[in-house]
């Protein structure tokens, strides 16, 4: 212990030498303090970061949809059509740009169609189709034949800036013929016959439209269209139709899901026969449409113009989920100004005069019904009342005119409506569809709605397999006889349709395969028009590509 005494105080008198020769020049007399040391830190500026989440994917990406379609008549001046969600279907893995389908049948049918779609280019799109359909049963009844030829281009140009162009230019050509006189034959044990070129009527229609409207999520959220449509009509009767329209649109939404929207519309109609007649029409459409999470509720207005005259149409809905998805029940009212040109009432009666009046039909209506999915089959069913003033209807201005052609008259009229749809994929690769809808009309002056269907019932059923090598299809078609007026003027009422038809298509190879069709197994020929029965049984067979 006494050492380690010794050992300290040795290092404590060395320690100011140590010292020394660690700092010469400080001196060695004294020492001042100057400040004790106070050790801080200067003011830092703050920088806010506000984090942000990644911009939305708003690129417009073209979907393709593949179907197989069959033109139906439906019935004349037919309420607004709520669609229903539609069942999404597996994505096939293969993608195709063009279809075509080529062949032939009784009696003396041709099809031919064909479609392609050019996406390899950055940002355009661009669609052509083509087809050509025709029929000549000119072995059994005379003259009855008919051919169906269109043309068609679509394009869209999506620009980096947001915004997108489309046009579109298309020509159609519909020849019928005026082979009612073999009926009258029948009536009244006459030998009329007429060469094809006697009794024809062709139909020819050129059509262009053009658009801009946003490709892509704007910043506000705002949506907007602004478009330009024309046709040109005439036929082989000297008469001739011209259209053109505009329309601007606009839709601001809210939260993502409450959209004002406001749209503003001139569709401009001039018609010339003997005369020159015009069909001017204006609207401006506001609403406001909120959806919660169980209810939905639209306000707006349909505000329509015609010959300095003003029109106010409703246009409101509201709807609610009673039981989840299963069950919603909605009412809603709404109305507008329809026009009658030629071009419409042609494409419903294309046996109708060249010489007629083109009109608007005026109507409110008024619905009410329930929709919903039980375990994935859609169904809506609905009610509704309609007004219309102006209700085109169809008649023969004389029964025993050789050369038969509708005239084209109009009332007042109320309508009471039931109808319903369903969607019911019951299997896997199986759906089955089907459609009902009762007329019952109440007229001011006729005593009939000539010539327009009261019932009309389709179902429809497809069913595909082998691996999508195989699509099998079955529709059946009711509709209830329309009203005309016989030789003594009294009403009565045609023969009703039932048709069934089955159809199937088969592919051999990846991109080649067949198909078949058989039209109206029941060989029934009704005369939906007065003097003009259909096809009996029909039939086609061909083969189809997709590349």
């Amino acid at each position: 212990m006494k050492a380690l005494r010794n050992i300290v105080l040795l290092l404590l008198l060395a320690l100011p030498a140590f010292l020394g020769a660690q700092q010469p020049d400080l001196p060695a007399e004294q020492v001042d303090i100057i400040k004790s040391f106070d050790a801080r830190l200067a003011d830092a500026e703050r920088y806010r970061l506000d984090p942000e989440l990644p911009p939305l994917d708003t690129g417009v990406r073209r979907q393709e949809y593949l179907l197989s379609s069959r033109s139906l008549e439906v019935a004349y001046l037919p309420p607004k059509i709520r669609p229903l969600a539609m069942p999404s279907n597996k994505e096939s893995g293969e993608r195709y740009d063009g279809y075509a389908r080529l062949g032939g049948g009784f009696p003396a049918a041709f099809l031919g169609e064909g479609f392609y779609n050019i996406t390899n280019i950055e940002n355009f799109n661009l669609g052509l189709s083509a087809k050509h359909h025709s029929a000549n049963n000119n072995k059994q009844v005379e003259n009855q034949r008919f051919s169906n030829t269109a043309f068609g281009a679509d394009g869209t140009y999506h620009f980096d800036q947001g915004f997108s162009v489309n046009g579109g230019l298309g020509y159609s050509s519909d020849v019928v013929h005026y082979y009612g006189y073999n009926s009258l034959n029948e009536d009244l044990d006459e030998d009329f016959s007429f060469e094809p070129e006697q009794v024809r009527q062709k139909f020819d229609i050129f059509d262009f439209d053009a658009s801009i409207f946003n490709g892509a999520r704007t910043e506000a959220d705002f949506n907007y269209h602004a478009g330009l449509k024309f046709y040109l009509m005439n036929d082989d009767y000297a008469a001739r139709e011209r259209g053109f329209g505009l329309l601007f649109s606009g839709t601001k939404w809210f939260d993502g899901s409450h959209p004002l929207a406001i749209e503003l519309e001139t569709d401009f109609t001039s018609y010339k026969d003997t005369a020159n007649q015009s069909l001017n029409n204006f609207f401006l459409r506001p609403s406001y449409t909120y959806h919660a999470e169980s209810f939905s509720a639209k306000l707006g207005a349909n505000i329509a113009s015609h010959d300095d005259n003003f029109f106010f149409f409703p246009d409101v809905e509201l709807s609610a989920l009673i039981l989840g998805e299963v069950l919603g029940a909605y009412v809603g009212a709404s109305g507008t100004l329809q026009k009658n040109t030629f071009r419409s009432l042609s494409d419903y009666n294309p046996f109708i005069s060249s010489r007629i009046q083109v009109r608007n039909s005026s109507y409110y209506y008024f619905y009410g019904g329930v929709r919903g999915n039980v375990q994935g089959i859609d169904y809506d069913a609905q009610i509704g009342y309609k007004t219309v003033d102006d209700l085109a209807l169809f008649l023969l201005p004389d029964v025993y005119d050789t050369i038969p052609r509708f005239d084209v008259l109009y009332d007042t009229a109320s309508i009471f409506t039931i109808k319903a749809s369903l969607s019911a994929p019951l299997f896997d690769g199986f759906t089955l569809t089907g459609t009902v809808s009762q007329n019952f009309f109440s007229l001011e002056r006729e005593e009939k709605p000539w010539h327009l269907p009261s019932l009309t019932v389709n179902v429809g059923a497809r069913y595909v397999t082998l691996e999508d090598k195989l699509t099998v299809r079955g529709d059946f078609f009711l509709e209830n006889g329309v009203p005309f007026l016989n030789d003594d003027g009294d009403a009565e009422n045609l023969n009703g349709l039932f048709d069934i038809s089955l159809g199937a298509d088969y592919y051999f190879t990846k991109n080649i395969g067949g198909f078949v069709q058989v039209n109206n197994l029941a060989n029934n020929k009704r005369q939906r028009w007065f003097r003009y029965p259909t096809f009996g049984l029909n039939a086609m067979i061909g083969i189809v590509a997709r590349f």
